[in-house]
């Protein structure tokens, strides 16, 4: 592809200075490869790297102010040229759920060895995925094959009720986000959300609800 033939422009997103200077040392010795910038937070990364369009986003799944996850859903709603490669220290089946929902292009373990996470941020950048095709065939089917919504949740969305069910297992908002790979915030938005959508006043009549309609799905549907 055309954009191989040009250098490939790197944005870094990790929480910890010595990671992204490591990062960042190891990317710019590359003759084809230019880190052109960098964040600690999840807010800053989601303002910074639109405005400057590289064609690797490499973004950690978990920081103290929400995910990389997150981050990749909301660059890549406007602007779906932009590729992100998620980097994480957990191998967690459901936050590669979680990533190929956002859209990225790869999920890898901090553990990878310099020479192949060089290989991965070039082979996101020529527009190839790291996921296995097979997990992103078991991810649609997990969407297209879900048990049927209760009527009483039909007004929710797909995340409202995956939060609903873990409301209902008495999780806080801070595990649900940190489970969720989502701020806080976000989460904090969402049960105001489900609340209104289902005319309760408190989060413990949410629960109650939930148990009852849910039952045995578990929060992911599954």
């Amino acid at each position: 592809m055309c954009r191989m033939a040009e250098t490939i422009r790197v944005y870094l997103l990790d929480d910890h200075d010595v990671v992204r200077q490591g990062l960042r040392f190891l990317l710019e010795q590359q003759d084809d490869i230019e880190v052109v910038g960098e964040s600690a937070s999840a807010l800053e990364a989601t303002a910074r790297i639109p405005a400057l369009r590289p064609h690797v986003a490499v973004l950690d799944a978990r920081l103290p102010d929400g995910s990389g996850i997150e981050v990749c859903r909301a660059v890549r709603a406007v602007d779906p040229t932009i590729n992100a490669l998620i980097l994480t220290s957990y191998d967690d089946d459901e936050a590669l759920f979680a990533a190929i929902m956002a859209g990225a292009s790869g999920y890898v373990l901090k553990e990878i060895r310099s020479s192949d996470l060089v290989t991965a941020v070039r082979h996101v950048a020529s527009g190839k995925s790291l996921i296995d095709p097979a997990m992103t065939a078991t991810v649609l089917e997990r969407i297209r094959s879900g048990p049927s919504t209760p009527d009483e949740l039909s007004s929710l969305t797909d995340q409202e009720r995956i939060l609903l069910g873990h409301i209902a297992e008495g999780l806080t908002n801070r595990q649900i986000a940190e489970k969720m790979f989502l701020a806080e915030k976000t989460v904090k938005n969402y049960v105001s959300s489900i609340l209104a959508k289902l005319g309760l006043e408190r989060r413990t009549q949410a629960a109650v609800l939930a148990s009852k309609l849910l039952g045995d799905q578990g929060p992911s549907g599954r």
